[in-house]
């Protein structure tokens, strides 16, 4: 049974064109840069700035070939399936553990590279927070394998509840069952991502059950350990707890969305929406723009820390310029520029990027934690810092979050209940009758490129031949 959405199809079409135009660039290979990334994740001027800072360290042209993607499986099914032509990935946790355990990445960082780093004084990887450093050493790998070796961590987060302080009180927003709230029907809007979904909901699911049984007060949420189980939790079980309560939850919510629910946030077209802190940092500072006044919380009883890393496919052409510009963009003042565009935040932990991301607006976080140096000593100043704590969460919020991990051949299952749950499954023919569509679309685009191209050079050759008889 094939189930997928129209959307994702679309998508899958449009960025197959891309990657065909793409292809047609005029650059060799050996000095082009791929890059796929998120959509509106980096500050799209660094691209240039890296050819020319490539060119200053190694003397070698570089020309970056970027494209974007806003959906991690779709992303694996071009470098798994398709072994797309890319040179730096920037997938989340649970889609790195995969790709470490289908043996699909290179290493990033050898000793050589290192030295190589070091000795121009431009080793920027070191900058990388401890703690970011700690988490992907959580990710499960083969034997033998460091995580740290094979991805470098670019962005982070949580997943919580923005909400509309003008119909929601910060009281509501601390807790999930706010999604359950008859009053909010159709001004919900939730995360296309289901496992960012799946993780909070199967927290707070469980969470109601232990009370229910009075393993713990009415008012205590689990302790780190369980919901740190819960994240490898993908039985029969556990899925059915979450698609029963998406399903109550469906009855409320006016959409799915990939990235317009903070428009319909700072619209007012929407009260509240299960979303990434990123995007809540830049819905709020939109809205306050035209005087909506936004919040963001982590509601009480748990949810996930998300991380999006760097890493180079197995199937890379040019690993030497992707290693730089992992590099690159690991330098304190372009992670401070990345942060600026997108809203969402850097894992580089150095004293500069701490000064500059303070506030004194802010109430003071302790975050001791993320801000320290390798032996896990917090900087000076950073456990009580005046700081905007949706983009740092306190030490205490950190300390009801887990991480997400790959679910294996479970994942098929996860993904068949999102489908009921969303209720998009489409027919084989659908699919069928959409993909031919876009693939004839396509083609018939690309042969009239290529037509016109060779009409081009014919003319300009007998415009030259013309030119060279008029001279003699």
């Amino acid at each position: 049974m094939i189930r997928t959405s129209i959307h994702r199809v679309l998508g899958i079409a449009i960025s197959a064109m891309l990657l065909i135009v793409a292809g047609c660039s005029t650059t060799p290979r050996e000095n082009t840069l791929k890059v796929y990334n998120w959509g509106d994740y980096i500050d799209e001027e660094l691209l240039d700035e890296f050819e020319t800072w490539y060119k200053e360290q190694t003397g070698e042209s570089v020309e970056v070939i970027y494209q974007t993607f806003d959906i991690n499986e779709v992303m694996l099914a071009k470098i798994d399936k398709g072994k797309a032509d890319f040179d730096v990935v920037c997938p989340s946790e649970y889609i790195i553990e995969r790709m470490l355990r289908n043996d699909m990445l290179i290493p990033i960082i050898d000793t050589l590279f290192e030295q190589e780093l070091d000795a121009k004084g431009i080793n920027y990887l070191n900058c990388i927070s401890p703690y970011i450093k700690q988490q992907f050493s959580l990710l499960e790998a083969p034997e033998g394998i460091d995580p740290n070796k094979y991805a470098v961590g670019y962005m982070w987060g949580t997943t919580g509840i923005l909400y509309n302080t003008k119909y929601v009180s910060e009281e509501e927003a601390l807790s999930w069952e706010l999604m359950f709230d008859e009053r909010l029907r159709n001004k919900i809007f939730i995360k296309d991502a289901f496992r960012d979904v799946y993780s909070p909901m199967l927290i707070y699911a469980k969470t109601l059950e232990a009370r229910k049984r009075g393993d713990i007060g009415p008012n205590d949420r689990l302790s780190i350990e369980e919901i740190h189980e819960l994240m490898f939790d993908s039985s029969d079980e556990a899925i059915a707890i979450v698609e029963s309560n998406l399903k109550r939850m469906k009855e409320l919510v006016a959409g799915w969305e990939a990235d317009f629910g903070k428009e319909m946030m700072t619209q007012e077209k929407a009260w509240i929406n299960l979303m990434w802190s990123g995007d809540a940092v830049w819905a709020i500072e939109e809205a306050a723009k035209v005087d909506v006044e936004l919040d963001y919380v982590v509601p009480e009883e748990g949810s996930i820390v998300w991380f999006d890393g760097w890493v180079i496919p197995k199937y890379a052409k040019n690993v030497r310029a992707a290693r730089y510009f992992i590099d690159f963009m690991c330098m304190p003042e372009n992670a401070i520029r990345n942060m600026e565009t997108t809203g969402y935040v850097s894992v580089i932990a150095t004293k500069e990027v701490m000064e500059e991301m303070s506030d004194e607006e802010c109430e003071e976080c302790d975050i001791g934690y993320f801000f320290c140096d390798s032996d896990g000593n917090a900087i000076e100043g950073s456990e009580r810092l005046p700081i905007d704590d949706v983009m740092y969460p306190d030490r205490e919020i950190i300390e009801r979050c887990g991480v997400m991990h790959d679910s294996g051949d479970r994942t098929e299952k996860m993904l068949e209940m999102w489908s009921r749950v969303k209720g998009d499954n489409l027919t084989p023919g659908m699919v069928i009758f959409i993909t031919l569509f876009f693939t004839t679309f396509i083609a018939i685009a690309i042969i009239r490129k290529v037509t016109r191209m060779r009409r081009n050079r014919r003319m300009m050759k007998r415009r030259h031949k013309q030119c060279e008889q008029q001279q003699k």
